[in-house]
């Protein structure tokens, strides 16, 4: 195994988990600054009023993008465990 493929792999893989992982982090991301604002306005500052809307919100893109979360992940292992014959022969 060259130095190169190695690096295709990692590349490939670390691309493949920021693809996968980005809805759900960047609407977390989204409903915690909404969050923060509303704290910031009412003065409010209770732990719970921003952990619970992150729970909810990323449950609710886990359910919406879930299905082509696990599709892309099923794409791209298969794509891995079809060229390991190729890699080690």
């Amino acid at each position: 195994m060259e130095a190169q493929q190695v690096m295709t792999f990692g590349q490939e893989g670390l691309l493949m988990l920021l693809t996968v992982a980005a809805p759900v982090l960047l609407v977390v991301l989204v409903v915690g600054l909404i969050v923060s604002i509303f704290q910031a306005a009412t003065q409010i500052h209770e732990a719970t009023l921003s952990f619970v809307p992150k729970l909810v919100a990323a449950v609710a893109v886990l359910a919406v993008a879930g299905p082509w979360m696990l599709s892309m992940l099923v794409d791209y292992l298969r794509r891995v465990l079809q060229t390991i014959p190729s890699v080690v022969g």
